[in-house]
């Protein structure tokens, strides 16, 4: 029992060791993400998500309606999952600063927070995930990177407990 505790606590240590972006980390172009721009009006997502073993768990894709008033960006995500399964998301993001932003969605736990710096966003949450048999509460660390002005790529690392427990890697599409 003990050697299996510690192969837990082994692998724990080194899922946490996975190298991931900041947003120190070099530019790798000169584009300006603009959020509100970006999710203002249609946009299409294409996803899944993996565990942390690799192992691809579930596949869905997104229709996204943004409306932007000048000061708070609302995204109505509607989740259609390859299960059959559906969901609908809706956030409300307020600009903080112009780097800046905060938001809340149902199941988000107190407030999420963002920040922009040239063709990336960095946003992090905590939620209740809505799974078969009820919640799962997990940490996200969101990436998104602009590639151009109707592409955005997201990853986001998905903890529990402080364990990396897997990835969702979406990529957004203006049509």
């Amino acid at each position: 029992m003990a050697i299996r505790w510690m192969v837990i606590a082994v692998f724990a240590a080194l899922a946490g060791c996975t190298g991931k972006p900041a947003l120190d980390d070099p530019g790798l172009s000169a584009a300006q993400l603009d959020l509100e721009t970006f999710f203002e009006g249609r946009t299409v997502a294409h996803g899944q998500f993996q565990d942390a073993f690799g192992t691809v768990r579930r596949r869905f894709d997104v229709e996204i309606e943004g409306t932007w008033d000048g000061e708070t960006l609302r995204l109505v995500e509607d989740f259609s999952y390859a299960d059959g399964s559906t969901e609908q998301r809706v956030w409300s993001l307020r600009k903080t600063g112009e780097q800046t932003w905060q938001g809340t969605a149902d199941g988000v736990l107190g407030v999420a927070r963002g920040e922009e710096r040239g063709d990336t966003f960095n946003w992090r949450y905590t939620i209740d995930l809505p799974v078969p048999d009820g919640t799962l509460r997990v940490t996200f660390d969101d990436w998104m990177w602009l590639l151009n002005d109707r592409r955005l790529l997201n990853r986001a690392y998905m903890k529990r407990f402080g364990i990396d427990i897997g990835e969702v890697i979406i990529i957004f599409e203006k049509p």
